[in-house]
Formats: C-alpha cells, structure tokens, sequence
C-alpha cells in the first residue's frame, strides 16, 4: 500500500498555501528493486491567479513504475507516474463552474538520497535529499503547454520508523501556463510526509 500526503506554500515560503494532495495505491513488486502502483489521488488547490477566492479539486487516478538502484550507502529512485487529472471547472475568481476539464500528465521523477548517519534506514536517520521530477501534458484539451512543469527538491528526510519517514526542504516549481507563452517561478518549502505498507509474506 502507498499512501503520501503532501503540503506546499506559495512564494516567500511560509505566507500561503498553494497545493494538499492526499494520494493513496495498491503497489505489486515485480521484485525487490522494481515495483508496478496504481491508486488515486484528491488534490486540492488553494485560492490561485484565476480563483482568488475559492479552491479548486482535482481528481486523479494514477499509475507508475518504480525502480531503486544502490551506489554504496546512496540511493537512487527512479520512477515514470501517469496521471489522469480531472480539474474542477472555474467560473470566476468566486466561483467553480459545472463539470471538468480533463487531461493525461507523464512524469519523470529521479531522486538520490545520501546518508547523513551511520544508522542508514533505521529509524532516527537523517539524510540529504535531491529530487527532481518533469511534468508533460497530453490530451485533447491541451493546446499550449505540453510541458508543464519542472519541480526540483533539496531538503532533509529523516526516519520515523520502519516504513516511514518525513522530509522537509526547499521546493521550486517552474511552470508554464495555459496560454503558453508565459511561465511562472515558485518558491516555496515542502513538508512530505510517506508511509509505505508491505503486506507481503515474510516466509
């Protein structure tokens, strides 16, 4: 079982909130490095440019590979994430209109990890996170802004327990906006918070 619930803030850091994602999926391995996910995801973004005053939801099945390689103590993560993103319809900056809007996202996402403890994946080790993920959007309504957006991650990730940890940081998200010709810079912190569930055998 996947689960992960993801807070982010606007610029300057801590003042707004821009984005709570709630995500959750069933995950089978393929083998030990190499894992198959599928689930959904409830997003919701606050007040924006185009909805001042209220949030707008998403809906968002998904489904990914996922791969790990080791190089010593470091860690790699690699995985390949398809969205179906069915967006809430916005009116006006006070109000949603009826129905959705509705496109595919791919994205790429690498991420390295490098130990800051002898204690490596137990819990109470701290590391040094690096993460960077490319977003693409595809489908019939999409015109402009096949690329969507770069995320790139510094920060923390220490280890709560078993199969858990938290990871706070710096997050910047460079974005390309509908129409296309115009891009947004965001700056802001992340605190991630992930819980993997192996119900697999022991034996």
């Amino acid at each position: 079982m996947w689960v992960d619930l993801n807070l982010r803030t606007m610029d300057h850091l801590v003042d707004n909130l821009s984005v709570s994602i709630v995500r959750v999926g069933l995950t089978y391995y393929i083998n030990t490095d190499t894992k198959l996910t599928a689930g959904y995801a409830w997003v919701n973004f606050f007040p924006g440019d185009n909805h001042k005053n209220i949030s707008q939801p998403e809906h968002r099945p998904w489904q990914q590979i996922q791969w790990h390689t080791k190089y010593g103590n470091n860690r790699m993560m690699q995985w390949i994430r398809l969205d179906e993103r069915f967006r809430h319809k916005i009116l006006n900056d006070d109000a949603l209109a009826p129905g959705y809007n509705f496109n595919f996202k791919l994205r790429y996402n690498i991420w390295y990890e490098v130990p800051l403890s002898k204690k490596l994946a137990k819990p109470g080790s701290l590391s040094f996170i690096l993460n960077d993920e490319v977003h693409i959007n595809f489908g019939k309504q999409v015109v402009n802004n096949y690329f969507d957006q770069n995320r790139f991650f510094a920060g923390l990730k220490l280890q709560t327990g078993a199969s858990t940890n938290v990871q706070f940081g710096y997050l910047n998200v460079f974005s390309q906006l509908a129409a296309g010709n115009q891009y947004k810079n965001m700056n802001g912190i992340r605190l991630f918070y992930f819980q993997n569930i192996d119900l697999r055998s022991k034996e």
